[in-house]
């Protein structure tokens, strides 16, 4: 039986932590979401577990993940955030991995595609911090856009020992039904290795009030052609999809569309790759 794996999705209270993206459009999504919200959606869909994502840069958020996947068996690993150009990083990680809940912890990830600075991931102080990530066995969840997919791909490229996890295909311009120059700066990115993508967060970078399966398919088939179905693996971004979809619809629409493309690799795309990237302990 295939082991199902929801590689991206995220909880939060905004009634006692700031999430300052939750603006505007976003607004929706300031309620509280907490495992028994997921928990009946995972169960009607046949996901066995999931890596929840960090969605503000507070390491009191990282912490308050892992005590919570303590009690939630079906959460596989957390993916935190720590302040990577902090010079004491090493052994921030270190006190997470050895706190409550450390062993959860499988990856780091910040909000690149926040920062003014499009080659931010390159910068000296951000570099030493990733190489503190690798050194600790982690991943990194790269979240960013076009703009900052080469900066991205140089530091795929000068730490090859670190596992990075790009996020939502890089964010493509799906609502404007673009591919370059997105594609050719994705394509770039796929050539090494030490890579792989998630399938995920994909509805809301479409039109959310009328996006169709074929406004996606373009975008998932790039993502097929460039990384394989070795090296994809799917995930909801529940709840942020719920500004365009439901759990159920974003499931059974996004792997259709991969059954169609990767074929007997499916099982791999559904949870073989997170379970591997991640090292997740089922």
């Amino acid at each position: 039986m295939t082991t199902v794996v929801d590689a991206h999705q995220h909880f939060w209270d905004p009634a006692v932590a700031d999430y300052p993206w939750m603006i505007g459009e976003y607004e929706p999504l300031r309620t509280r979401r907490t495992p028994s919200d997921l928990a009946p959606l995972l169960e009607a869909t046949g996901v066995s577990g999931t890596v929840v994502v960090q969605a503000r840069q507070e390491l009191d958020e990282t912490v308050g993940l892992l005590e919570m996947a303590t009690v939630t068996d079906w959460v596989l690993g957390v993916v935190g955030w720590v302040d990577l150009i902090s010079p004491a990083v090493s052994e921030t990680i270190d006190e997470i991995l050895n706190g409550p809940g450390g062993s959860r912890l499988v990856g780091i990830r910040h909000l690149v595609h926040d920062e003014p600075d499009p080659d931010w991931l390159l910068r000296d102080d951000v570099m030493r911090g990733l190489a503190a990530v690798a050194g600790a066995g982690l991943t990194y969840d790269l979240l960013v856009r076009t703009r900052e997919l080469p900066a991205a791909t140089g530091v795929a490229q000068q730490l090859p020992e670190l596992r990075f996890v790009v996020d939502h295909l890089a964010k493509p311009p799906i609502s404007t039904r673009q591919i370059e120059p997105w594609a050719a700066a994705f394509g770039q990115i796929a050539d090494f290795p030490n890579v792989t993508c998630k399938v995920s967060g994909l509805v809301t970078e479409a039109e959310w009030s009328s996006w169709t399966p074929a406004d996606l398919t373009p975008y998932i088939a790039a993502a097929v052609d460039l990384f394989g179905g070795d090296r994809l693996m799917w995930g909801s971004d529940w709840p942020v999809c719920t500004l365009a979809a439901s759990y159920y619809d974003v499931r059974d629409v996004t792997v259709g569309i991969l059954s169609d493309l990767v074929g007997d690799e499916l099982d791999r795309v559904l949870g073989g790759c997170a379970i591997e990237t991640y090292r997740l302990d089922l």
